[in-house]
């Protein structure tokens, strides 16, 4: 079993919260817009990392991270980019990596600033977006995602609520 904890749209400002909230997972997914690179050192030298770069990231970010990201991990097979659309509208790129390479079990995005955990039935996959954790932005209440991997099922999914942009 696995414990995961999942961010987006740090813009550059990790809050310190999210070492709590993420003390005991086993692994920190960043769904992209980073921001200052240095975020991407605090949290590898808190927990592995796996990420993508983001529409805001710069060429230092997009060097360490790619534009998709495909894993697998305890049996579900993952799939994490920023942009993405919305399930049923799909970004171009999204729709065409999907077409050629196939459909995880789990997908991953970030770019909306705006929580979402729905599956997907065209594609039979669960699609989550933490949301945003940084300050910048149009989200009124930062949030994070922390969920279990375990023998290809994903389960005991948490909704975080860090307080509003700022706080």
């Amino acid at each position: 079993m696995m414990k995961i904890g999942l961010l987006s749209d740090t813009h550059s400002v990790l809050d310190k919260r999210v070492f709590e909230y993420f003390k005991d997972v086993d692994e920190i997914w960043h769904a992209g817009d980073v921001g200052d690179p240095i975020i991407i050192d605090q949290l590898e030298e808190f927990k592995p990392l796996v990420g993508v770069y983001g529409n805001i990231d710069d060429t230092e970010v997009r060097q360490r991270f790619p534009e998709f990201q495909r894993f697998e991990r305890e049996g579900v097979a993952v799939l994490m980019t920023h942009i993405a659309g919305k399930p049923g509208k799909y970004s171009t790129p999204l729709l065409a990596e999907l077409k050629q390479n196939g459909a995880p079990k789990l997908f991953i995005c970030g770019h909306s600033h705006i929580l979402l955990v729905k599956f997907d039935p065209r594609f039979k996959m669960l699609w989550l977006n933490p949301g945003a954790c940084g300050n910048h932005g149009f989200h009124s209440m930062k949030t994070l995602l922390r969920f279990d991997l375990n023998n290809g099922e994903i389960k005991n999914m948490e909704v975080i609520e860090m307080g509003g942009r700022g706080k």
